[in-house]
């Protein structure tokens, strides 16, 4: 069984860069085609996925977020981490990593969430 836990700070001021880590177990972040994601939530608002980092190390991030986010990961402790620098009460939500895969059926691909963490609340406040 798969588990993924957020761990960070959970109030971080204005201009500040918040820094979260999630750390797997009961399976390996370099375990093939599968990669690891950062998603979060706004109070009131749906879930927004930020970005994630692959079984093979390469990140890729949303394009509403790309230059204030960074995805890294620490193959020997098996987690990953999020850096989201210049923060403002808009990136106030509940933070989540999860498990991202690729599932297809016919010509159509979908994404594969199966496996999340319990969420963190972060608070950007001064």
């Amino acid at each position: 069984q798969v588990q993924l836990q957020e761990s960070g700070p959970g109030l971080v001021k204005p201009s500040q860069t918040l820094s979260l880590t999630c750390t797997v177990s009961g399976g390996s972040i370099t375990t093939t085609y599968y990669s690891w994601s950062w998603i979060r939530q706004p109070p009131g608002k749906g879930l927004e996925w930020m970005g994630a980092i692959g079984y093979e190390g390469s990140d890729y991030y949303s394009p509403s977020l790309k230059s204030r986010t960074f995805i890294s990961r620490d193959t020997a402790k098996n987690r990953f981490s999020l850096q989201l620098s210049s923060v403002t009460p808009e990136d106030t939500a509940v933070y989540y990593c999860a498990r991202e895969s690729l599932g297809c059926s016919g010509t159509y691909y979908y994404l594969i969430y199966d496996y999340w963490g319990q969420g963190t609340q972060v608070t950007v406040s001064s």
